[in-house]
């Protein structure tokens, strides 16, 4: 992989990743943009104890443009995107319209193809691998800034989920703090491993799946992915790596090298859930990473005991009907799921690639 960092007219950090180390990068972004200006800003909720970004200027973000004039798609000739190139492998910048910003975070974009119409179940293994490189990457780029405390990997595909850029694409988020859902599995951790005498949670979780067997989507050497006893969406799949690493940068070479078929194999898994003929499958792709910053509120814990994992799941429920966050979704955060976990684990296996 190369690596090669330059700046857009208004200061924001672009970074090339390509599979040739031949490859040169010196393109300039001839757009005449005015610096960036950004009013993010992070209140904390005094009732919930969580924290909410409030970004105004994210109002006039770009939204739903057609296709000659997508943003991410590689520059050429007149027509000049966020790209100053006329073709890349993996490219990540930092948003025009970040929710998280100076002292608040970072936000970044990852476009993981410059084929517009593409997607990333349709990568090779070779750019699914350099993608997964520069998630590595920017996670340890992302975790020596002050202003960051958690790195957060993730993709939302399709318009149901809210995305307003067709192009292939996902984005990271570097938060000032530690997230709610996170601080929520490091309690549960501190409280499982108190109770057992140090037994690690991720661990346990992980080992029932395997044992009891039904839930499992698939597994390799290096990798299992299942459905979750509770799952909280009609599908759901968890991914872990078998040995129990903290974040991107531990995985060893092994999972590195089988990550992409497996990977892949799920997303194209997921295209197929509801059978011929059916529009593509929404879904967000989430890294679950340990925070960077003291973990000193989780009585027991460390870095090392948490576990990397990748959760995807969708809102469609059924063919052509959503799974919709209402009352007591919404009001109460309580889930209920349509789909019981077994066969949702089922479809998912049947669906598998011939």
């Amino acid at each position: 992989m190369k690596k090669t960092s330059t700046r857009l007219a208004d200061g924001r950090e672009l970074i090339y990743y390509d599979s040739r180390d031949d490859k040169v990068r010196d393109a300039v972004d001839r757009r005449p943009l005015e610096p960036t200006v950004t009013s993010s800003q992070v209140r904390r909720d005094p009732l919930l104890g969580d924290s909410v970004a409030i970004a105004s200027h994210r109002q006039g973000r770009t939204y739903h443009p057609p296709a000659n004039e997508c943003p991410l798609c590689p520059s050429q000739g007149d027509r000049l995107s966020e790209i100053p190139d006329s073709s890349y492998d993996v490219v990540v910048f930092e948003n025009r319209f970040p929710s998280l910003a100076g002292d608040s975070g970072r936000c970044e974009v990852v476009c993981f193809t410059s084929d517009h119409d593409s997607s990333f179940a349709d990568l090779t293994e070779e750019q699914a691998g350099l993608v997964l490189e520069a998630w590595t990457d920017r996670t340890a780029e992302l975790s020596h800034l002050p202003s960051v405390e958690q790195v957060f990997c993730f993709e939302n595909r399709g318009e149901e989920i809210g995305v307003t850029l067709g192009h292939p694409h996902g984005q990271i988020y570097g938060y000032p703090f530690t997230t709610p859902r996170t601080a929520l599995m490091l309690r549960s951790l501190a409280a499982h491993k108190e109770a057992t005498g140090g037994q690690n949670l991720f661990d346990d979780v992980v080992a029932r799946e395997l044992a009891e067997g039904d839930r499992i989507v698939l597994e390799t050497e290096s990798w299992v992915a299942f459905v979750p006893y509770a799952a909280h969406w009609p599908y759901e799949v968890h991914l872990y790596p078998k040995r129990r690493v903290p974040d991107l940068l531990g995985l060893d070479e092994e999972a590195r090298t089988e990550f992409p078929q497996v990977y892949l194999e799920l997303l194209k898994r997921f295209d197929r859930i509801f059978g011929e003929g059916e529009p593509p499958t929404p879904y967000i792709a989430a890294w679950h990473q340990a925070p960077f910053g003291a973990l000193a509120e989780f009585e027991g814990v460390n870095r090392d005991d948490f576990a990397l994992h990748l959760e995807l799941f969708t809102i469609r429920r059924t063919s052509g009907k959503l799974k919709f966050l209402a009352g007591s979704e919404s009001g109460m955060s309580v889930f209920i799921n349509d789909v019981p976990p077994e066969t949702a684990a089922q479809r998912l296996r049947e669906v598998a690639s011939s």
